[in-house]
């Protein structure tokens, strides 16, 4: 089973190209939806879910969703390899805000980018959108301008303090991990990828592609889950 785990400001449909590929191939697919939450929260959910299937398991997460795969795959042992597309592979400790300095989203004025809306009875924490006209130039330059527009319309918000989030415990210590770096990303830079997945010890390739990889260059990126799953 491969499982798909989307990032920020996303959804499971970003997955679409990708799992028609694999279930194509023969794979049984599952797309978990994310709560967007934070790392603690959204690892717990995502653990429970494994839990459930058997047989090997090969987990893939996008962006954030890098940061929930690597916690939550932590004492599950049908999960055979991990699976980063243009995604934080952080350490214990570190957070997804620590990890990407130098993103195009860290900008000194972030009402610039982002719309933030207070989250009702959350002592004070807010859920960050990312405004539609950064969106594209940000996530998904490459990507024809009208997917751009609707994958922006029907993004999912992630709770700001997420961001600010440590990691707990981590499983790439213990499995073996794969790590598709897109150059042209401009959320996660590749030079941090890079620095991220040569510590993990990863299977590194590189694709020419924005930080949406797996929507701009859907067939490379099954083709490094098809690879992880006949060597794991």
């Amino acid at each position: 089973t491969v499982v798909l785990v989307h990032g920020a400001w996303a959804d499971g449909s970003s997955w679409a190209g990708v799992t028609a590929r694999l279930q194509d191939e023969g794979y049984t697919v599952d797309v978990v939806p994310d709560t967007l939450r934070g790392v603690a929260t959204d690892s717990a959910n995502l653990h429970a879910f494994l839990e459930t299937i058997t047989g090997p398991i090969v987990l893939v997460g996008h962006s954030y969703g890098g940061m929930v795969i690597s916690n939550a795959a932590v004492g599950v042992t049908n999960v055979k390899s991990l699976v980063y597309v243009d995604a934080f592979i952080p350490d214990e400790g570190e957070s997804a805000g620590q990890l990407s300095t130098g993103s195009a989203l860290a900008v000194k004025d972030p009402s610039t980018v982002f719309n933030t809306v207070s989250i009702p009875n959350g002592g004070g924490n807010v859920d960050l959108y990312v405004k539609p006209d950064p969106f594209p130039k940000i996530f998904a330059a490459g990507v024809a301008p009208a997917k751009a527009a609707v994958l922006a319309a029907g993004q999912r918000p992630l709770a700001g303090s997420a961001l600010s989030e440590p990691s707990g415990p981590v499983a790439w210590k213990t499995l073996p991990s794969w790590a598709l770096i897109g150059t042209a990303d401009k959320v996660i830079p590749p030079a941090e990828q890079q620095y991220m997945a040569d510590r993990a010890g990863s299977h590194i390739v590189t694709v020419d592609a924005p930080h949406l990889s797996m929507v701009a260059k859907p067939g490379a990126v099954t083709d490094l889950i098809t690879h992880a799953a006949g060597d794991s």
